[in-house]
């Protein structure tokens, strides 16, 4: 099962190999491979929880303008298609 880690765990767990904690005994607390912390220190090092948790509001928000975006795109080749057609 795939267990979701919120923005306050990932950043005290960075926050701790920061402190001198190895990688492996954190993955070995949190149930997570060296993969995924890497992956978290590379997008979260730096971060505070707030400006974490900013980010992915961001994140989801330029999810939902690049899908409005798409859908608009195509809506404009659909009205080109059918003004293109000569009856």
């Amino acid at each position: 099962m795939k267990k979701r880690y919120s923005e306050e765990q990932i950043i005290k767990a960075i926050k701790q190999h920061e402190a001198g904690a190895k990688v492996e005994d954190i993955c070995r607390e949190l149930g997570i491979s060296n993969g995924t912390f890497y992956n978290w220190r590379s997008k979260y090092a730096g971060l505070e929880v707030n400006e974490a948790k900013r980010l992915r509001e961001l994140e989801s928000e330029n999810a939902k303008l690049k899908k409005l975006l798409a859908d608009k795109l195509l809506e404009v080749e659909a009205m080109k298609d059918v003004l293109s057609k000569k009856w």
